[in-house]
Protein backbone atom coordinates (compact mmCIF):
# COMPACT_ATOMS: atom_id res chain seq x y z
CA UNK A 1 0.00 0.00 0.00
CA UNK A 2 1.04 3.45 -0.86
CA UNK A 3 2.24 5.76 1.77
CA UNK A 4 -0.18 8.45 0.57
CA UNK A 5 -3.18 5.81 0.97
CA UNK A 6 -1.98 5.02 4.41
CA UNK A 7 -2.64 8.50 5.34
CA UNK A 8 -5.51 9.17 3.61
CA UNK A 9 -7.37 6.60 5.46
CA UNK A 10 -5.98 7.59 8.65
CA UNK A 11 -7.18 11.26 8.15
CA UNK A 12 -10.93 9.98 7.36
CA UNK A 13 -10.90 7.68 10.08
CA UNK A 14 -9.83 10.61 12.58
CA UNK A 15 -12.93 12.81 10.72
CA UNK A 16 -15.26 9.81 11.26
CA UNK A 17 -14.45 9.80 15.17
CA UNK A 18 -14.85 13.39 15.60
CA UNK A 19 -18.05 13.04 13.76
CA UNK A 20 -19.42 10.11 15.93
CA UNK A 21 -18.48 11.71 19.40
CA UNK A 22 -20.50 14.88 18.31
CA UNK A 23 -23.13 13.27 17.77
CA UNK A 24 -23.20 10.63 20.82
CA UNK A 25 -23.12 13.92 23.14
CA UNK A 26 -26.39 15.00 24.83
CA UNK A 27 -28.29 17.91 22.80
CA UNK A 28 -28.01 20.05 25.75
CA UNK A 29 -24.61 19.66 26.51
CA UNK A 30 -23.95 21.16 22.90
CA UNK A 31 -26.18 24.55 23.49
CA UNK A 32 -27.61 25.76 26.51
CA UNK A 33 -29.85 28.25 24.21
CA UNK A 34 -33.13 28.58 25.22
CA UNK A 35 -34.51 29.32 21.62
CA UNK A 36 -38.13 29.77 24.14
CA UNK A 37 -36.43 33.65 24.88
CA UNK A 38 -35.94 36.37 22.66
CA UNK A 39 -32.21 37.48 22.56
CA UNK A 40 -31.35 40.74 24.42
CA UNK A 41 -30.73 43.39 21.84
CA UNK A 42 -27.16 44.74 22.35
CA UNK A 43 -25.92 48.46 22.82
CA UNK A 44 -26.35 50.67 19.63
CA UNK A 45 -23.16 50.49 17.61
CA UNK A 46 -21.05 53.69 18.25
CA UNK A 47 -21.57 56.46 15.36
CA UNK A 48 -18.10 58.21 14.84
CA UNK A 49 -18.62 61.02 12.12
CA UNK A 50 -15.19 61.81 10.14
CA UNK A 51 -13.61 65.11 10.50
CA UNK A 52 -13.43 66.96 7.18
CA UNK A 53 -11.00 70.53 6.44
CA UNK A 54 -13.08 72.92 4.32
CA UNK A 55 -11.14 75.18 1.91
CA UNK A 56 -11.86 77.63 -1.38
CA UNK A 57 -9.96 77.06 -4.40
CA UNK A 58 -8.85 80.62 -5.92
CA UNK A 59 -11.30 81.04 -8.23
CA UNK A 60 -14.14 80.34 -5.68
CA UNK A 61 -14.75 76.53 -5.85
CA UNK A 62 -15.00 74.82 -2.21
CA UNK A 63 -12.79 71.88 -1.05
CA UNK A 64 -13.72 69.63 1.76
CA UNK A 65 -11.26 67.08 2.31
CA UNK A 66 -12.40 64.19 4.46
CA UNK A 67 -8.95 61.83 5.22
CA UNK A 68 -9.91 57.83 5.38
CA UNK A 69 -6.65 55.93 5.41
CA UNK A 70 -8.17 52.51 6.00
CA UNK A 71 -7.74 51.99 2.03
CA UNK A 72 -5.14 53.36 -1.03
CA UNK A 73 -8.68 54.40 -2.46
CA UNK A 74 -10.06 58.10 -2.43
CA UNK A 75 -13.59 59.72 -4.41
CA UNK A 76 -13.89 62.90 -5.77
CA UNK A 77 -17.47 64.43 -6.47
CA UNK A 78 -17.63 68.02 -7.83
CA UNK A 79 -21.10 68.82 -6.67
CA UNK A 80 -23.09 71.89 -8.14
CA UNK A 81 -25.64 73.50 -6.33
CA UNK A 82 -28.97 74.08 -8.42
CA UNK A 83 -30.01 71.80 -11.64
CA UNK A 84 -31.93 72.00 -14.43
CA UNK A 85 -35.45 73.26 -12.65
CA UNK A 86 -33.24 76.75 -12.12
CA UNK A 87 -30.98 76.53 -15.58
CA UNK A 88 -32.79 74.35 -18.36
CA UNK A 89 -35.43 76.13 -20.86
CA UNK A 90 -38.81 74.75 -19.63
CA UNK A 91 -39.85 73.83 -23.01
CA UNK A 92 -36.45 71.90 -23.68
CA UNK A 93 -36.71 69.57 -20.81
CA UNK A 94 -33.47 66.99 -21.36
CA UNK A 95 -31.13 70.02 -21.77
CA UNK A 96 -29.44 69.42 -18.65
CA UNK A 97 -29.51 65.61 -18.82
CA UNK A 98 -28.02 65.76 -22.88
CA UNK A 99 -25.17 67.94 -21.18
CA UNK A 100 -24.10 65.81 -18.62
CA UNK A 101 -23.75 63.03 -20.83
CA UNK A 102 -22.04 64.51 -23.01
CA UNK A 103 -19.12 65.87 -21.27
CA UNK A 104 -17.83 62.59 -21.86
CA UNK A 105 -18.51 62.19 -26.20
CA UNK A 106 -15.07 64.12 -26.91
CA UNK A 107 -12.77 67.14 -26.12
CA UNK A 108 -10.61 69.31 -27.81
CA UNK A 109 -7.85 66.83 -27.24
CA UNK A 110 -9.65 62.71 -27.57
CA UNK A 111 -12.15 61.46 -28.97
CA UNK A 112 -15.19 59.49 -27.13
CA UNK A 113 -13.00 56.57 -27.37
CA UNK A 114 -9.94 58.20 -26.47
CA UNK A 115 -11.60 59.29 -23.49
CA UNK A 116 -13.04 55.93 -22.47
CA UNK A 117 -9.86 54.01 -23.13
CA UNK A 118 -7.85 56.98 -20.76
CA UNK A 119 -9.84 56.40 -17.83
CA UNK A 120 -9.61 52.17 -17.81
CA UNK A 121 -6.01 52.69 -17.81
CA UNK A 122 -6.51 54.64 -14.75
CA UNK A 123 -8.88 52.30 -13.67
CA UNK A 124 -11.87 54.09 -12.91
CA UNK A 125 -14.73 56.20 -14.28
CA UNK A 126 -15.60 59.22 -14.71
CA UNK A 127 -19.74 59.79 -13.86
CA UNK A 128 -21.72 63.41 -14.34
CA UNK A 129 -25.53 63.65 -14.31
CA UNK A 130 -27.24 67.05 -13.62
CA UNK A 131 -30.87 66.56 -11.48
CA UNK A 132 -33.15 68.72 -10.14
CA UNK A 133 -32.08 70.59 -8.20
CA UNK A 134 -28.19 69.37 -8.31
CA UNK A 135 -25.34 67.94 -10.78
CA UNK A 136 -22.34 66.10 -10.17
CA UNK A 137 -18.94 65.42 -11.75
CA UNK A 138 -17.35 62.53 -9.84
CA UNK A 139 -15.12 59.15 -9.83
CA UNK A 140 -13.25 56.85 -7.44
CA UNK A 141 -9.73 56.02 -8.03
CA UNK A 142 -6.81 54.42 -6.44
CA UNK A 143 -4.98 57.42 -4.41
CA UNK A 144 -2.03 57.01 -6.74
CA UNK A 145 -3.89 57.42 -9.98
CA UNK A 146 -5.64 61.02 -8.08
CA UNK A 147 -3.56 63.55 -9.92
CA UNK A 148 -3.79 61.73 -13.41
CA UNK A 149 -7.63 61.27 -13.23
CA UNK A 150 -8.02 64.96 -11.82
CA UNK A 151 -6.62 65.94 -15.55
CA UNK A 152 -9.45 63.59 -17.34
CA UNK A 153 -11.66 65.76 -15.45
CA UNK A 154 -10.59 69.01 -15.90
CA UNK A 155 -10.31 68.09 -19.57
CA UNK A 156 -14.21 66.78 -20.01
CA UNK A 157 -15.17 70.14 -17.91
CA UNK A 158 -13.32 72.74 -19.31
CA UNK A 159 -12.87 71.38 -23.31
CA UNK A 160 -16.09 69.10 -24.35
CA UNK A 161 -16.83 69.28 -28.05
CA UNK A 162 -20.26 68.62 -28.12
CA UNK A 163 -20.01 66.37 -31.20
CA UNK A 164 -23.57 66.32 -33.24
CA UNK A 165 -23.30 62.65 -33.66
CA UNK A 166 -23.13 61.84 -30.58
CA UNK A 167 -26.11 64.36 -29.58
CA UNK A 168 -28.43 62.34 -32.06
CA UNK A 169 -27.42 59.00 -30.90
CA UNK A 170 -28.29 59.95 -27.45
CA UNK A 171 -31.35 61.67 -28.31
CA UNK A 172 -32.49 58.56 -30.63
CA UNK A 173 -31.75 56.64 -27.27
CA UNK A 174 -33.92 58.78 -25.01
CA UNK A 175 -36.68 59.03 -27.64
CA UNK A 176 -37.04 54.78 -27.17
CA UNK A 177 -36.80 54.98 -23.66
CA UNK A 178 -39.51 57.51 -23.52
CA UNK A 179 -41.40 54.97 -25.81
CA UNK A 180 -40.68 51.92 -23.80
CA UNK A 181 -41.94 54.12 -20.69
CA UNK A 182 -45.52 54.35 -21.94
CA UNK A 183 -45.50 50.58 -21.50
CA UNK A 184 -44.39 50.83 -18.00
CA UNK A 185 -47.14 51.61 -15.48
CA UNK A 186 -44.37 52.37 -13.24
CA UNK A 187 -42.82 55.16 -15.05
CA UNK A 188 -46.50 56.46 -16.16
CA UNK A 189 -47.37 56.80 -12.66
CA UNK A 190 -44.66 58.72 -11.75
CA UNK A 191 -45.10 61.20 -14.28
CA UNK A 192 -48.74 61.59 -14.34
CA UNK A 193 -48.48 62.05 -10.71
CA UNK A 194 -45.64 65.05 -10.96
CA UNK A 195 -48.22 66.75 -13.52
CA UNK A 196 -50.99 66.34 -11.53
CA UNK A 197 -49.90 67.43 -8.40
CA UNK A 198 -47.83 70.45 -9.11
CA UNK A 199 -48.82 71.41 -13.28
CA UNK A 200 -47.02 72.18 -16.11
CA UNK A 201 -46.04 75.50 -15.07
CA UNK A 202 -44.07 74.45 -11.77
CA UNK A 203 -40.77 72.95 -12.73
CA UNK A 204 -41.55 70.14 -10.52
CA UNK A 205 -44.29 68.99 -13.07
CA UNK A 206 -42.71 69.02 -15.78
CA UNK A 207 -41.46 65.97 -17.14
CA UNK A 208 -39.25 64.90 -20.60
CA UNK A 209 -41.18 63.88 -23.38
CA UNK A 210 -40.87 63.44 -26.86
CA UNK A 211 -41.31 67.02 -27.72
CA UNK A 212 -39.00 68.32 -25.51
CA UNK A 213 -36.26 66.11 -26.37
CA UNK A 214 -37.02 67.07 -30.09
CA UNK A 215 -36.83 71.03 -29.44
CA UNK A 216 -32.97 70.31 -27.65
CA UNK A 217 -30.17 71.62 -29.84
CA UNK A 218 -26.26 71.39 -29.88
CA UNK A 219 -26.57 75.22 -29.31
CA UNK A 220 -28.79 74.70 -26.26
CA UNK A 221 -26.29 72.27 -24.75
CA UNK A 222 -23.74 74.75 -25.09
CA UNK A 223 -25.31 77.67 -23.59
CA UNK A 224 -26.33 75.27 -20.76
CA UNK A 225 -22.41 74.03 -20.21
CA UNK A 226 -21.46 77.73 -20.15
CA UNK A 227 -23.84 78.58 -17.86
CA UNK A 228 -24.34 75.73 -15.06
CA UNK A 229 -20.97 74.21 -14.91
CA UNK A 230 -19.47 77.10 -12.82
CA UNK A 231 -16.79 77.17 -10.33
CA UNK A 232 -19.35 79.77 -8.13
CA UNK A 233 -21.57 77.76 -7.51
CA UNK A 234 -19.44 74.08 -6.94
CA UNK A 235 -18.52 71.87 -3.69
CA UNK A 236 -16.16 69.64 -4.31
CA UNK A 237 -15.52 66.41 -1.90
CA UNK A 238 -12.94 64.87 -1.60
CA UNK A 239 -13.01 61.58 0.74
CA UNK A 240 -10.00 59.08 0.97
CA UNK A 241 -6.01 57.67 1.24
CA UNK A 242 -5.06 61.72 0.74
CA UNK A 243 -3.43 64.94 2.62
CA UNK A 244 -6.00 67.20 2.87
CA UNK A 245 -2.62 70.58 1.57
CA UNK A 246 -1.81 68.22 -1.11
CA UNK A 247 -5.19 67.46 -2.32
CA UNK A 248 -5.64 71.77 -2.74
CA UNK A 249 -2.37 71.67 -4.11
CA UNK A 250 -3.96 69.00 -6.94
CA UNK A 251 -6.82 70.95 -7.51
CA UNK A 252 -5.05 73.76 -8.14
CA UNK A 253 -3.10 72.88 -10.63
CA UNK A 254 -5.62 70.61 -12.64
CA UNK A 255 -8.14 73.58 -12.68
CA UNK A 256 -6.32 76.64 -13.16
CA UNK A 257 -8.31 77.28 -15.71
CA UNK A 258 -11.33 77.13 -14.94
CA UNK A 259 -12.23 80.73 -14.66
CA UNK A 260 -13.99 82.26 -11.20
CA UNK A 261 -17.80 82.87 -11.31
CA UNK A 262 -21.65 81.38 -11.71
CA UNK A 263 -23.99 82.09 -8.09
CA UNK A 264 -26.26 79.56 -6.63
CA UNK A 265 -29.93 79.64 -7.49
CA UNK A 266 -32.30 81.81 -5.03
CA UNK A 267 -34.65 78.87 -4.64
CA UNK A 268 -37.14 80.86 -5.35
CA UNK A 269 -40.34 78.07 -6.58
CA UNK A 270 -43.63 79.45 -7.45
CA UNK A 271 -46.21 78.08 -5.41
CA UNK A 272 -47.79 74.96 -5.86
CA UNK A 273 -51.25 74.80 -7.17
CA UNK A 274 -54.13 74.98 -4.92
CA UNK A 275 -55.29 71.59 -4.41
CA UNK A 276 -58.29 70.69 -5.28
CA UNK A 277 -60.77 68.07 -3.46
CA UNK A 278 -59.63 64.51 -3.65
CA UNK A 279 -60.35 62.46 -6.56
CA UNK A 280 -59.08 59.87 -8.26
CA UNK A 281 -57.28 60.12 -10.99
CA UNK A 282 -57.46 56.90 -13.46
CA UNK A 283 -55.23 56.12 -16.18
CA UNK A 284 -56.74 53.22 -18.16
CA UNK A 285 -53.41 50.79 -19.31
CA UNK A 286 -55.49 47.47 -20.77
CA UNK A 287 -54.44 44.37 -19.93
CA UNK A 288 -51.79 46.08 -17.37
CA UNK A 289 -50.90 43.33 -14.93
CA UNK A 290 -51.37 44.93 -11.83
CA UNK A 291 -52.54 48.09 -10.65
CA UNK A 292 -49.60 51.41 -9.91
CA UNK A 293 -50.61 53.09 -7.39
CA UNK A 294 -49.14 57.09 -6.40
CA UNK A 295 -50.78 59.11 -4.15
CA UNK A 296 -49.78 62.34 -2.55
CA UNK A 297 -50.10 65.89 -2.16
CA UNK A 298 -47.79 69.23 -2.01
CA UNK A 299 -45.15 68.96 1.19
CA UNK A 300 -42.65 70.94 2.52
CA UNK A 301 -38.89 71.86 1.67
CA UNK A 302 -36.09 70.02 3.40
CA UNK A 303 -36.05 73.21 5.51
CA UNK A 304 -38.92 72.54 7.35
CA UNK A 305 -38.77 72.43 11.58
CA UNK A 306 -40.89 69.53 11.24
CA UNK A 307 -37.85 67.42 9.41
CA UNK A 308 -36.95 64.78 11.83
CA UNK A 309 -40.41 64.92 13.11
CA UNK A 310 -41.82 63.60 9.54
CA UNK A 311 -38.92 61.42 8.99
CA UNK A 312 -40.17 59.32 11.91
CA UNK A 313 -43.45 59.52 11.18
CA UNK A 314 -42.58 58.48 7.53
CA UNK A 315 -40.53 55.76 9.01
CA UNK A 316 -43.63 53.86 10.57
CA UNK A 317 -45.97 54.55 8.12
CA UNK A 318 -44.42 53.74 5.05
CA UNK A 319 -40.33 53.60 5.53
CA UNK A 320 -39.90 50.55 6.89
CA UNK A 321 -40.01 46.86 5.77
CA UNK A 322 -42.77 46.44 8.64
CA UNK A 323 -44.07 49.77 8.35
CA UNK A 324 -47.59 50.01 8.90
CA UNK A 325 -48.86 50.23 5.17
CA UNK A 326 -46.53 47.40 4.02
CA UNK A 327 -47.25 45.28 6.68
CA UNK A 328 -51.19 45.83 6.11
CA UNK A 329 -51.26 45.49 2.59
CA UNK A 330 -48.73 43.12 1.72
CA UNK A 331 -48.03 40.93 4.82
CA UNK A 332 -51.68 41.12 6.19
CA UNK A 333 -53.62 40.82 3.01
CA UNK A 334 -51.64 39.92 0.22
CA UNK A 335 -52.41 42.80 -2.10
CA UNK A 336 -48.97 43.61 -3.24
CA UNK A 337 -45.27 42.58 -3.37
CA UNK A 338 -44.44 46.05 -1.67
CA UNK A 339 -45.73 49.54 -0.95
CA UNK A 340 -44.01 52.31 0.63
CA UNK A 341 -44.45 56.47 1.38
CA UNK A 342 -41.98 59.28 1.26
CA UNK A 343 -41.39 62.74 1.18
CA UNK A 344 -39.46 64.33 -1.59
CA UNK A 345 -37.86 67.50 1.23
CA UNK A 346 -36.80 69.52 -2.24
CA UNK A 347 -35.47 72.73 -1.94
CA UNK A 348 -39.69 73.68 -2.55
CA UNK A 349 -42.41 72.02 -1.85
CA UNK A 350 -41.27 68.10 -2.15
CA UNK A 351 -43.92 65.75 -2.68
CA UNK A 352 -45.76 63.18 0.11
CA UNK A 353 -46.37 60.16 -2.38
CA UNK A 354 -47.34 56.70 -0.92
CA UNK A 355 -47.67 53.64 -3.31
CA UNK A 356 -46.76 50.39 -4.81
CA UNK A 357 -48.19 47.60 -7.34
CA UNK A 358 -51.36 45.99 -6.34
CA UNK A 359 -53.10 43.20 -7.57
CA UNK A 360 -55.65 44.33 -10.27
CA UNK A 361 -58.94 42.48 -8.36
CA UNK A 362 -57.96 44.07 -5.50
CA UNK A 363 -57.42 48.15 -6.41
CA UNK A 364 -60.39 48.92 -4.56
CA UNK A 365 -59.79 47.38 -1.36
CA UNK A 366 -56.13 48.32 -0.99
CA UNK A 367 -56.94 51.89 -1.52
CA UNK A 368 -59.51 51.58 1.27
CA UNK A 369 -56.43 50.32 3.37
CA UNK A 370 -54.50 53.14 2.10
CA UNK A 371 -56.89 55.40 3.39
CA UNK A 372 -57.22 53.89 6.80
CA UNK A 373 -53.52 53.27 7.10
CA UNK A 374 -53.51 57.70 6.89
CA UNK A 375 -56.06 58.09 9.14
CA UNK A 376 -54.63 55.97 11.56
CA UNK A 377 -51.28 57.89 11.69
CA UNK A 378 -53.27 60.79 12.40
CA UNK A 379 -54.35 59.50 15.60
CA UNK A 380 -57.29 56.77 14.50
CA UNK A 381 -54.62 53.89 15.44
CA UNK A 382 -52.77 55.49 18.46
CA UNK A 383 -48.74 54.36 18.20
CA UNK A 384 -47.21 52.04 20.09
CA UNK A 385 -43.91 52.48 22.34
CA UNK A 386 -42.38 49.37 20.69
CA UNK A 387 -43.60 50.71 17.30
CA UNK A 388 -42.09 54.55 18.09
CA UNK A 389 -38.59 52.76 19.44
CA UNK A 390 -38.59 50.83 16.34
CA UNK A 391 -38.51 53.52 14.03
CA UNK A 392 -36.49 55.66 15.80
CA UNK A 393 -33.73 53.43 16.47
CA UNK A 394 -33.77 52.30 12.66
CA UNK A 395 -33.27 56.18 11.67
CA UNK A 396 -30.29 55.92 14.39
CA UNK A 397 -28.67 52.94 13.70
CA UNK A 398 -28.32 53.76 9.43
CA UNK A 399 -26.31 56.65 10.20
CA UNK A 400 -22.88 54.31 10.70
CA UNK A 401 -23.19 53.05 7.07
CA UNK A 402 -23.34 56.35 5.69
CA UNK A 403 -19.69 56.89 6.60
CA UNK A 404 -18.51 52.91 5.54
CA UNK A 405 -16.82 53.74 2.36
CA UNK A 406 -15.02 56.40 0.70
CA UNK A 407 -17.98 57.18 -1.91
CA UNK A 408 -20.70 57.17 1.23
CA UNK A 409 -18.44 59.48 3.45
CA UNK A 410 -18.09 61.98 0.31
CA UNK A 411 -21.51 61.48 -0.16
CA UNK A 412 -22.93 62.06 3.25
CA UNK A 413 -20.25 64.96 4.15
CA UNK A 414 -20.76 66.81 0.89
CA UNK A 415 -25.05 67.33 1.84
CA UNK A 416 -23.68 68.99 4.46
CA UNK A 417 -22.40 72.13 2.25
CA UNK A 418 -24.90 71.74 -1.03
CA UNK A 419 -27.84 71.67 1.23
CA UNK A 420 -26.88 74.38 4.29
CA UNK A 421 -26.94 71.82 7.13
CA UNK A 422 -25.26 72.81 9.92
CA UNK A 423 -21.84 71.63 10.39
CA UNK A 424 -23.00 69.70 13.52
CA UNK A 425 -25.76 67.75 11.83
CA UNK A 426 -24.14 64.18 12.10
CA UNK A 427 -23.43 64.50 15.73
CA UNK A 428 -27.29 66.13 16.65
CA UNK A 429 -28.43 63.56 14.59
CA UNK A 430 -29.90 60.69 17.12
CA UNK A 431 -30.56 63.52 20.05
CA UNK A 432 -32.87 64.73 17.02
CA UNK A 433 -34.56 61.89 16.35
CA UNK A 434 -35.03 60.55 19.51
CA UNK A 435 -36.87 63.95 20.89
CA UNK A 436 -39.50 63.25 18.62
CA UNK A 437 -42.95 62.31 20.56
CA UNK A 438 -45.89 61.06 19.93
CA UNK A 439 -47.40 63.88 19.48
CA UNK A 440 -45.61 65.14 16.88
CA UNK A 441 -46.38 62.52 14.96
CA UNK A 442 -50.04 62.71 15.04
CA UNK A 443 -49.23 66.65 14.65
CA UNK A 444 -47.31 66.15 11.28
CA UNK A 445 -49.26 63.43 9.82
CA UNK A 446 -52.28 65.64 10.11
CA UNK A 447 -50.73 68.68 9.14
CA UNK A 448 -48.77 67.25 6.18
CA UNK A 449 -51.23 64.62 4.84
CA UNK A 450 -54.30 66.16 4.09
CA UNK A 451 -57.07 63.64 3.42
CA UNK A 452 -59.56 66.27 1.86
CA UNK A 453 -57.12 67.05 -0.88
CA UNK A 454 -54.84 64.00 -1.87
CA UNK A 455 -54.19 63.08 -5.68
CA UNK A 456 -54.48 59.59 -6.29
CA UNK A 457 -53.21 58.63 -9.37
CA UNK A 458 -53.62 54.58 -10.35
CA UNK A 459 -52.41 53.02 -13.58
CA UNK A 460 -54.62 50.06 -14.05
CA UNK A 461 -56.67 48.17 -16.44
CA UNK A 462 -59.78 50.56 -16.50
CA UNK A 463 -62.08 47.66 -17.34
CA UNK A 464 -61.77 45.84 -14.57
CA UNK A 465 -61.20 48.65 -11.64
CA UNK A 466 -63.36 51.49 -12.46
CA UNK A 467 -66.18 50.10 -10.92
CA UNK A 468 -65.13 49.20 -7.78
CA UNK A 469 -63.06 52.11 -7.33
CA UNK A 470 -66.22 54.12 -7.78
CA UNK A 471 -68.00 51.96 -5.39
CA UNK A 472 -65.49 52.73 -2.41
CA UNK A 473 -67.24 55.93 -2.88
CA UNK A 474 -63.81 57.99 -1.71
CA UNK A 475 -63.62 60.06 -4.38
CA UNK A 476 -64.34 61.15 -7.86
CA UNK A 477 -62.61 59.38 -10.47
CA UNK A 478 -61.30 61.27 -13.43
CA UNK A 479 -59.99 59.59 -16.20
CA UNK A 480 -56.36 60.76 -17.35
CA UNK A 481 -54.29 59.70 -20.83
CA UNK A 482 -50.92 58.37 -20.24
CA UNK A 483 -49.25 61.81 -20.03
CA UNK A 484 -51.43 63.15 -17.66
CA UNK A 485 -53.94 64.57 -19.60
CA UNK A 486 -58.11 65.07 -19.44
CA UNK A 487 -59.80 62.45 -21.51
CA UNK A 488 -63.36 63.58 -22.31
CA UNK A 489 -65.65 60.58 -21.45
CA UNK A 490 -68.98 61.53 -19.62
CA UNK A 491 -66.72 60.88 -16.07
CA UNK A 492 -65.74 64.60 -14.37
CA UNK A 493 -63.05 66.18 -16.09
CA UNK A 494 -60.34 68.61 -14.22
CA UNK A 495 -59.47 71.87 -14.97
CA UNK A 496 -56.08 73.08 -16.15
CA UNK A 497 -53.33 71.66 -16.99
CA UNK A 498 -52.44 68.08 -15.49
CA UNK A 499 -55.79 67.92 -13.57
CA UNK A 500 -55.39 71.61 -11.79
Amino acid sequence: MRPCDVTRRALVALALTVVCATCAAPLHAQSKLDRGVAPTPGPSPAIRVPVWTHAKLANGAELVVTPKHDLPLVSVSINFVGGSYAFEPAGKVGTAAFAAQMLSEGTAARTADQFSEAQQLLGTSINASVTGESGSIGFTALADKLGPALDLVAEMLLHPTFPTASLERIRGRTLVQLKQAKDQPNAIAANVFSRTVFGTEHPYGRVMTEATVQAVTRDDIVAFHATYFRPGRSVITVAGDVDPAAVKTLFERAFALWAAGGERPAWQYPPAPVAPATRIYLVDKPGAAQSVFAIGLPGPPRSTPDYFALQVMNTLLGGLFQSRLNHDIREVHGFSYGVNSSFGFGRGPGAFRAGGGVITAKTDSALIEFMMEFRGVQGGIPFTDDEIQQGKESLVQSLPKRFGSVNAVAGSVSSLFTQDLPQTYYRDYPANVRAVTREDLVRVAKKYIDLQHLDIVIVADRSAVEAPLAATGIAPIVLLDLEGRPVASGSAVPTGAGGR
